[in-house]
């Protein structure tokens, strides 16, 4: 797949990865010309949202929404006590959930009902401008009440001069999936940055500590993706514009941050080696921030 480079000189998106794993998960994706952000999920508590996003960097100050990709407890947990730790700093983002997740999530609902929180209802296909971005919502194949991933774009300013106006910057987020849906192959092509699930290897599974039914429950097509997968994904999605892939939601029991890097990496060598060397792969942790931009 071939698309227009946007190149790093009109790069406005950033990805803060503020913790991915099955003990809780959390990512703002921040639009660099005006500081705002849009956060994805909020399954850690509040100390650990707030100390790592001054460690990235990231003013919450500009927080303007938070959306849900679905209702299992380590992607919500956290987000009544960061909101109202936000609502203390004066800063009252918007929370988006589809139908769904908000009707199978009673500590979602009352997260948002504690600080009387703005909540919008969205689903598959709906186009979100929140934070200078346009998402656009897809759907993933999870075992949940519904589940998302989601297209950030870069909102043209009304003063940018036509050639950044013809295509802005674009961030592909997914986790917790077990296929990559029809939907999901769309939304994910062209990106520059891609948040992409790598979340166990297969042989670790299979001989890990895991009861059966869990590890079946894993495998399957609405469980997780794992290394095998992500990086036949990725070899499908490389392009001449894409720039950075994170692994994400990497299970600490049934992987080890090398192995997806190293998997992703030997896909883009294989699928692109013209790109590989461009293409920076990276890993998000259970319990420590990291950055692509």
């Amino acid at each position: 797949m071939i698309s227009r480079k946007q190149g790093k000189g009109n790069a406005m998106l950033k990805l803060h990865v503020l913790a991915s794993g099955s003990r809780g998960n959390a990512a703002v994706v921040v639009n660099d010309r005006t500081g705002e952000g849009v956060l994805v999920d909020c399954g850690i508590c509040k100390r650990a949202f707030f100390e790592t996003a001054e460690a990235v960097g990231f003013d919450v100050a500009g927080l303007r929404a938070v959306v849900v990709t679905h209702d299992h407890g380590d992607h919500v947990k956290g987000l009544g006590v960061v909101l109202r730790g936000l609502a203390k700093a004066g800063v009252r983002p918007a929370v988006y959930a589809s139908e769904a997740v908000l009707a199978a999530s009673a500590p979602l609902r009352e997260a948002v009902a504690s600080v009387g929180a703005c909540c919008q209802v969205f689903e598959a296909g709906d186009r979100l401008e929140l934070a200078g971005m346009t998402l656009r919502p897809f759907p993933t194949s999870h075992d949940a009440a519904a589940s998302f991933g989601f297209r950030f774009e870069e909102t043209a300013s009304s003063d940018a001069a036509p050639s950044q106006a013809l295509g802005g910057d674009v961030l592909g987020y997914m986790t917790d999936t077990g296929i990559v849906t029809e939907e999901a192959w769309e939304a994910l092509a062209g990106v520059r940055l891609l948040a992409l699930e790598s979340n166990h290897d297969a042989r670790m599974l299979a001989t890990g500590p895991y009861p059966y039914p869990v590890k079946q429950r894993i495998a399957s097509a609405r469980g997780h993706l794992s290394n095998k997968q992500a990086a036949e994904a990725l070899a499908r999605l490389v392009h001449e514009g894409l720039e950075q892939v994170v692994a994400m939601h990497v299970s600490q029991e049934n992987n080890t941050y090398r192995l997806p890097r190293e998997t992703l990496a030997a896909a883009l060598d294989a699928a692109a080696p013209e790109l590989s060397d461009r293409v920076r792969v990276s890993v998000a942790f259970q319990d420590r921030p990291i950055t692509i931009a």
